[in-house]
């Protein structure tokens, strides 16, 4: 089960994901679905919050990293989650 949440951050001019659940399956494509919505009304700034995903498969590592690379910040919590960011950025994700 995945749950996303879309949220606009007025003071910091950015749109954030929440990602919560398990990236893994079909719900890869609901999150690539909110994300070109997403992509396509807002030129601000966009967060990929995963601090509550508990899961992520290898389709959804290959999603994040395209994410990443149109331009997405991706942040974490969790050992196994912020292992992925990283693998996926390059760099140590500050929490």
């Amino acid at each position: 089960m995945l749950k996303i949440t879309g949220r606009y951050c007025v003071g910091e001019e950015t749109i954030s994901l929440l990602v919560e659940g398990r990236l893994t399956g079909p719900w890869v494509n609901e999150l690539d679905i909110c994300w070109r919505q997403l992509s396509k009304s807002q030129q601000r700034t966009a967060v990929i919050d995963l601090s509550d995903v508990t899961f992520i498969d290898d389709a959804g590592k290959t999603l994040l990293r395209r994410l990443w690379s149109e331009g997405a910040t991706i942040r974490a919590s969790g050992c196994m989650t912020r292992g992925i960011v990283e693998e996926i950025t390059g760099k140590q994700n500050q929490c």
